[in-house]
């Protein structure tokens, strides 16, 4: 009988819990916790986002990010593939892939910065805003210092695997069979490109998780903050 009476009373006690938090706004949250909660959120994300995309397979693996050869390469791709020679497509992918996982690590000290020097008036904006604002927030903010930070990385993990040469020479033969571009950009550089959309698809795809369910949120002030959205 005791034990029945306190069931009831904790089913109670997470009831008028669960009711308070769900009367809970926007407006009922201080601009101070608002912006700490959000930070902290984003942070996390940033985090999570950095640690996937850096472990091997991280981008290989992953179709939403996977790099592959682009516009007229990535048709030819296909016809080498067919030609018996998708042995030669494959490692180069895969190389570019890995590049993009090497730089990965380097973009988690330049988020985490522009998350801390995030305003109060941005926070309420990124909160007010579609589910991936914050993403996009992370992205006008630090983009350019993470593509410094990267494109020596890229360049020279392509060098040590050869995927230079491998892609000049896929180039070259995509050129003879009429499919290719002399205007190709070059491989290090389309690769630091791919690895920031790469990037910035995860953190955006932690933001709308969190947004979506505020209990995966790391701390107790950004749960607070995304269960009053």
């Amino acid at each position: 009988m005791i034990r029945s009476s306190l069931r009831l009373s904790t089913l109670c006690a997470g009831l008028l819990l669960s009711a308070s938090a769900l009367a809970l706004s926007l407006g009922d949250l201080t601009q101070q916790d608002a912006a700490g909660g959000l930070k902290d959120a984003l942070t996390q994300g940033a985090q999570v986002a950095v640690k996937q995309l850096s472990t091997p397979g991280g981008f290989s693996n992953n179709p939403d990010v996977r790099i592959e050869l682009p516009g007229n390469l990535g048709k030819v791709a296909k016809t080498m593939k067919m030609l018996g020679k998708g042995d030669q497509v494959t490692a180069l992918e895969d190389g570019m892939n890995k590049a993009a996982e090497a730089a990965m690590p380097q973009a988690q000290a330049i988020l985490v910065d522009a998350v801390k020097k995030m305003t109060v008036t941005d926070a309420k904006g990124i909160l007010s805003g579609g589910d991936d604002s914050a993403t996009q927030y992370l992205n006008t903010s630090s983009r350019e210092q993470i593509r410094a930070k990267f494109l020596p990385i890229v360049k020279a993990a392509t060098d040590k695997v050869g995927v230079v040469q491998q892609y000049n020479s896929f180039a070259g033969q995509a050129s003879a069979l009429g499919l290719g571009s002399s205007k190709t950009a070059s491989v290090e550089s389309y690769v630091t490109e791919k690895a920031l959309d790469g990037l910035f698809e995860m953190v955006a795809k932690q933001e709308q998780s969190i947004r979506q369910n505020p209990a995966q949120a790391a701390t107790s002030l950004a749960k607070k903050v995304f269960g009053a959205l």
